[in-house]
């Protein structure tokens, strides 16, 4: 007897195929090559790659193979592949071999997935335009003189230039559901702690959750169903194994039980949204209300308070996460005589310009003097951030914004101005701050704007279900 879950398998984007595997990684690879010029990948395991294509087509003859036989996916450059080189797109990790693979990979590998390449990224994660990257900015596959979002814009990139069938970002202030956004595809947060964050190079331990970009949201489900659950290696992941199955919700009729979507409409004011992500909005919301969902509206005044408290405490985690990368373990040394002018010179010449502001603005926060004024002050907006989610769930079942207030800009036109960009997360750090799961699908197919459900804490697979069905409708 078929279970819901190889029926959900079936309608997995990599299973429409009626390629071999190693058929799939040849068209992959061809692709990849002919699109170079997008800095999408910063490096492919072409022979990896088709040997383990190979050993899988075996697999399938003998009726022996894994849940993700044919499944083709990238990872980002801070998620650790074993004997693979992870530099987190920095110098000061330039040539690091990773002696381990994170909890996600083995996981993914053990069904029998393809792990095709390592993907463009924002150093250490912090950006939101990917043109934070030592190996230079992505391009956006809609529109390659735009900006793809970030951190993950390579990741959003790969998926929307069909180069993989899903790619892993990690999302610390809206770093997937972002550029998903810009980038026309599916992006999920999963629940902090739902997903282990082993082997993921940290920058705010508090706030990242490693999360799955695709065009299929059946695939996405399938991804969470195997990498979600306990890890021994990561004690924030607090789930258990099955957790995610034992929640899904794939036979809700979504036809018959209508739900109540609060929609935040200071975000519909807000002074950066543009017109054009507004109008289209206001008629994926009437798409909704005309499918019989409850559409309710409230102001949210906490909204302002969002990204300051998400920057005080993300930076302070941050200078704390990367007081280890001093040249002298691993990664670039600089050539200077003496023990502290090694560590100066290293942090100097390693780090990139916006990594080096987060540390000194986090280093600040933490300061004597300083640390009651802004960082304490930061994590009690947390939780009145908290608090007010938790309460606005109870009465409803999502919560409804733009993923972004903005169209994708062009390469290289707000990267001097700090705050605009960080403002780019004004909408998506509410799920950071808080911990619940957060999905952007796009509200139209093949344009850079997306729509953002926020769901109750530990409900992964119903928004998940829900998004299914509305990005249908």
């Amino acid at each position: 007897m078929q279970t819901n879950q190889d029926l959900n398998a079936k309608k997995c984007i990599f299973h429409s195929t009626k390629k071999s595997c190693l058929e799939t990684v040849k068209s992959f690879l061809q692709k990849i090559h002919h699109k170079k010029d997008l800095n999408i990948f910063l490096e492919v395991f072409e022979k990896e790659s088709l040997l383990r294509a190979q050993k899988i087509d075996q697999k399938i003859k003998n009726k022996s193979e894994g849940r993700l036989a044919g499944c083709v996916i990238a990872i980002k450059d801070n998620i650790c592949y074993q004997g693979h080189t992870t530099t987190a797109a920095s110098k000061i990790l330039d040539n690091f071999e990773s002696l381990y693979s994170a909890t996600v990979v083995e996981r993914l590998i053990k069904e029998d997935a393809i792990i095709i390449g390592r993907l463009n990224c924002d150093e250490f994660a912090m950006g939101s335009t990917n043109e934070n990257s030592v190996y230079g900015p992505t391009k956006n596959p809609l529109n390659p003189l735009n900006v793809p979002g970030g951190s993950s814009g390579g990741s959003a990139a790969s998926v929307s230039a069909d180069l993989c069938h899903l790619a892993i970002g990690s999302d610390t202030g809206g770093s997937v559901r972002q550029p998903a956004a810009f980038c026309g595809v599916t992006g999920f947060k999963p629940t902090y702690g739902m997903v282990s964050r082993h082997g993921l190079i940290a920058y705010a331990s508090s706030f990242d959750q490693i999360g799955p970009l695709s065009k299929c949201i059946n695939t996405i489900d399938l991804f969470m169903q195997i990498v979600s659950g306990s890890d021994a290696f990561d004690t924030t992941c607090i789930f258990k194994q099955g957790y995610f199955q034992k929640k899904s919700s794939h036979n809700i009729n979504f036809k018959v039980q209508k739900q109540s979507v609060l929609v935040i409409e200071n975000t519909l004011n807000h002074k950066f949204i543009s017109k054009e992500v507004r109008d289209l909005f206001l008629k994926f919301l009437k798409k909704i209300e005309d499918d019989g969902h409850i559409i309710k509206y409230i102001n949210l005044p906490l909204l302002d308070y969002l990204v300051p408290a998400y920057y005080i405490l993300s930076t302070a985690e941050a200078s704390s996460n990367l007081a280890r990368y001093d040249g002298i373990k691993y990664g670039f040394r600089s050539n200077s005589q003496s023990w502290e002018n090694v560590i100066k010179d290293s942090r100097s010449k390693g780090f990139g310009n916006e990594v080096k502001r987060r540390i000194l603005l986090g280093s600040f926060v933490l300061s004597e003097g300083y640390y009651s004024n802004y960082y304490t002050k930061a994590q009690r907006v947390r939780r009145l951030i908290k608090e007010e989610t938790t309460n606005l769930l109870n009465e409803n079942n999502f919560i409804l914004t733009p993923t972004s207030p903005m169209l994708p800009f062009k390469i290289g036109v707000k990267k001097k101005d700090p705050t605009e960009m960080y403002l780019q997360d004004v909408f998506t750090v509410q799920a950071n701050l808080t911990g619940n799961p957060s999905i952007s699908i796009p509200i139209k197919p093949g344009f850079p704007i997306g729509a953002q459900f926020l769901g109750k804490f530990g409900r992964d697979a119903e928004i998940i279900s829900f998004a299914n069905y509305i990005k249908k409708i």
